[in-house]
């Protein structure tokens, strides 16, 4: 682990400009720096970094963070990972602090099988390049498929003898238990009876998203009919085939780059692919697509392009994926090659620039690819047209967004000349069955939702929790201003009138703790905890710890609220007095503070009526009316007080 100290030290040296221009061409604006977002396409600049502050923020796609945060998103990095590159780049060293016993045990556990990975790796690769079988057999089949040296170095290519035991010789020389092998899956039998798992096959390393190995892939090179032409690494602490797509290490920044990824079968159509220049490429390993594998290219692109095989196997592989991809709000385009061609066949026989025109002219949205596809099986068949029908209706049914939804309904109705509104009919039936089905809905039970109609419709805007925003207004005081003394209104023990001193923090913190009113956004919590825990311990933090916080939601946030689109020019040189928020500090903590009370109570309020509307017996109508009526006169009070100007 990272010790505290330097994790401060880090923080404190590192400078986000300089940080952010390894990356991104920056040009002065006032006092802070702009840019294009490397995160999203634009053309128009909106990427602001504060060097005051230590942020940056694009007011174009949203993304906010401290200089660590920023390593994060753009390298794709972890936390510690994110801290070790910058501690690099500053000549900071760092010492690991010790562990737990528990933590020691984990840790190593787990770097034992990236160790060894990394080991038989590095066996593999070198057995290839000087050994004669290697040379003669593993370098062959690459050379023979066309894969030149710098792909076969870049994803670190081996090949194992084929011999019984030799690399599990070579691993005990070199420390290496047989317990950690026969773990990790390099080795197969017992203790007592081991042999090499992938004898005679060649190696593909796979590689996690910092580019350590993680498992392996063998291919058989005999004709052997009772070996499986493929041998992967067992499920392991570090490896997990449903979480990992081959190729996403080499692929992730040009993934993040031309927002689109490419997704194939096997492991030779990732290097064909890469080594053509079309490295935004990856493949699901040889297993059927997973929500999992989703989600991570979901971390770099929202967009999927699946390049399948030309015949009838590859063409229904490409549909089976689809409604996964598009459940998770992810648009998915699908090619389909010439017959008896695959990606790796494709690219080695045909010119980049053929590859690239025949990608662009043959990528089909899934629901042009799905409609002619299975149109065509239907022929002139009425029973089978409705199925189909059905077929796509239920596809586009699991897409979450209501306005991607029509719009494909709409290019359904055009393709298969069905009245728009009887495909929007059956959408809701099936949008209506699936909410009786998550919520426990027996068929019988009547289910509320509001059809969608054909004809063009207002959108409704997802609504934030009440209070939302008061809460964001007190937070953004409190990061902003929290340490800062205002000037308020009070008396003394002898009912004089006098003006004391007290933080931001404490007008707020204090005087909502009193009142026993809480934030309901759990992140909000975390913040106020923060202060009113330092209120305690008599040092408040600046508004940098928030900004570096190693939570994620946190740092976001505090980039969120402490970043601003817009510049005030200075109106001073030109005689025109400006008021700038703290100017009008302490007013505006107060009137906060009231107006979040005020939404408490009404909301209090709202809870009462109701209860005194259902409310049959008259004693307790009685109850909740008084307790209404003192709610509506402290609110008569709070509006009263919005408008009393205190003490500047």
């Amino acid at each position: 682990m990272i010790p505290h100290d330097t994790i401060m030290s880090i923080i404190d040296t590192v400078r986000i400009e300089e940080v952010v221009s390894d990356f991104v061409s920056l040009k002065k604006r006032g006092a802070n720096l702009i840019g294009v977002c490397p995160f999203h396409k634009e053309k128009t600049p909106s990427f602001i970094v504060s060097p005051a502050k230590g942020i940056f923020k694009c007011f174009g796609c949203g993304k906010a963070g401290d200089s660590v945060r920023f390593v994060m998103e753009h390298e794709h990095y972890s936390y510690p990972e994110a801290l070790r590159y910058l501690a690099n780049k500053y000549g900071i060293i760092i010492e690991e602090k010790e562990q737990s016993a528990e933590e020691i045990v984990a840790q190593n556990e787990r770097e034992k099988m990236f160790n060894i990975n990394t080991f038989a790796q590095q066996y593999f690769s070198e057995t290839m390049k000087n050994n004669e079988e290697g040379l003669a057999i593993g370098m062959s089949y690459f050379k023979e498929r066309g894969f030149r040296d710098a792909i076969i170095n870049k994803f670190q290519l081996g090949y194992c003898l084929n011999q019984r035991d030799a690399f599990i010789q070579h691993a005990i020389k070199n420390g290496y238990s047989k317990e950690l092998l026969l773990k990790i899956g390099l080795a197969s039998g017992t203790e007592e009876r081991m042999y090499d798992k992938y004898q005679g096959r060649v190696i593909f390393p796979i590689h996690n998203l910092t580019g350590k190995v993680i498992g392996f892939g063998a291919r058989i090179l005999s004709s052997d009919k009772t070996k499986a032409k493929y041998l992967n690494s067992p499920e392991s602490e570090i490896y997990n085939k449903s979480q990992t797509l081959y190729g996403i290490y080499f692929a992730k920044n040009e993934i993040s780059r031309l927002d689109n990824c490419i997704l194939v079968e096997g492991y030779a159509d990732v290097l064909s692919m890469h080594q053509a220049g079309i490295e935004n490429t990856v493949a699901s390993s040889g297993t059927s697509l997973t929500t999992e594998q989703i989600r991570l290219i979901s971390r770099y692109t929202k967009n999927i392009t699946i390049l399948y095989d030309g015949d009838s196997a590859g063409i229904h592989a490409a549909l089976r994926g689809t409604d996964m991809i598009l459940e998770e709000g992810m648009n998915v385009r699908i090619v389909v090659l010439p017959p008896d061609e695959d990606p790796d066949s494709f690219v080695q026989h045909n010119p980049i620039e053929v590859v690239r025109d025949y990608i662009d002219k043959n990528a089909k949205d899934f629901i042009s690819f799905k409609t002619q596809l299975l149109l065509k099986d239907a022929a002139n068949n009425p029973i089978k047209k409705a199925e189909v029908v059905k077929d796509i209706v239920n596809t586009i049914s699991v897409i979450p967004d209501a306005i991607f939804r029509a719009t494909y309904i709409k290019e359904c109705s055009r393709m298969m000349e069905m009245s728009e509104q009887t495909l929007m009919n059956e959408l809701n039936k099936l949008l209506r069955a699936k909410i009786r089905k998550n919520n426990g809905i027996q068929q019988n039970q009547e289910v509320v939702t509001e059809d969608v109609k054909a004809e063009p419709q207002n959108i409704n805007v997802d609504t934030v929790p009440i209070g939302f925003y008061q809460e964001q207004e007190l937070v953004k005081l409190l990061l902003m201003y929290g340490d800062k003394e205002v000037d308020i209104d009070g008396v003394d023990e002898n009912n004089e009138p006098i003006i004391y001193k007290v933080s931001v923090a404490s007008l707020i913190v204090d005087d909502l703790k009193n009142d026993d009113l809480l934030f309901k956004d759990e992140t909000h919590k975390i913040v106020f905890n923060i202060y009113d825990k330092a209120l305690d311990d008599g040092v408040l933090p600046k508004e940098q710890y928030f900004v570096s916080h190693e939570n994620p939601k946190i740092s976001e946030l505090a980039a969120n609220l402490l970043s601003s689109p817009y510049k005030l020019d200075n109106w001073e040189k030109k005689e025109i007095k400006v008021k700038k928020e703290e100017d009008v500090l302490a007013r505006l903590v107060v009137t906060s503070v009231l107006r979040f009370k005020d939404m408490v109570l009404d909301e209090k309020r709202n809870e009462l009526t109701r209860q005194i509307m259902e409310t049959t017996d008259i004693d307790d109508q009685l109850i909740l009316m008084t307790k209404k009526k003192r709610l509506d006169d402290l609110r008569i009070k709070i509006n009263h007080e919005l408008g009393i100007v205190i003490a500047k």
